[in-house]
């Protein structure tokens, strides 16, 4: 199985998906919890930086442009897999976790971590226009999308709704968290 772990940055998917690793690894010592299966999580920025897997450098955006086709034949014979990153979305998956944020709310979080105003901002239009949402829906169809609002919700709760998912406990969901009056 391969589950994605998607979103804007600043939706919280790195801090969610090493709180799951670290259940997942306390699942296998423990070896007695079923309910957990037992998944490898990839972290998809730092393969990209450590093999790098980029075609070129955005100086705009002080970021690197990923080749996406690179990166899926990095993949290529990795099953039993959560593979975290904003363009986890674009590789194949059979279930896909959405993270979303108030986009005032993630403006304020990529703000804190020291983004620049213009990248902040962009962050927060393309949340409050489902960008990424929207993407993972096509490429993988309503009935393998998992949208989970991490506004309100600590890392903790994020890591359980995760869990749920990547346990078969959680039904899809897409379309139901709605960030449009952010733009008006």
């Amino acid at each position: 199985m391969r589950v994605a772990v998607t979103g804007t940055p600043g939706t919280g998917k790195t801090t969610a998906t090493e709180l799951l690793e670290s259940r997942l690894a306390d699942s296998d010592a423990a070896a007695d919890d079923a309910s957990m299966p037992d998944l490898e999580v990839i972290h998809l920025n730092r393969v990209l930086e450590d093999e790098e897997l980029y075609t070129e450098v955005d100086a705009d955006r002080e970021s690197k442009v990923a080749d996406l086709e690179a990166l899926s034949e990095w993949l290529d014979g990795r099953d039993d897999v959560v593979i975290e990153s904003h363009l986890s979305h674009h590789v194949d998956a059979d279930r896909v976790a959405v993270l979303r944020c108030e986009p005032a709310t993630l403006e304020e979080r990529l703000l804190e971590r020291g983004e620049t105003e213009a990248k902040a901002a962009e962050n927060a239009e393309s949340e409050a226009l489902d960008v990424i949402l929207s993407e993972a829906v096509e490429k993988h169809g309503l009935e393998s999308v998992y949208e989970i609002d991490t506004t309100e919700r600590d890392p903790a709760g994020v890591a359980d709704e995760l869990a749920a998912v990547t346990e078969g406990e959680r039904e899809p969901t897409a379309g139901e968290v709605d960030y449009m009056g952010y733009l008006t």
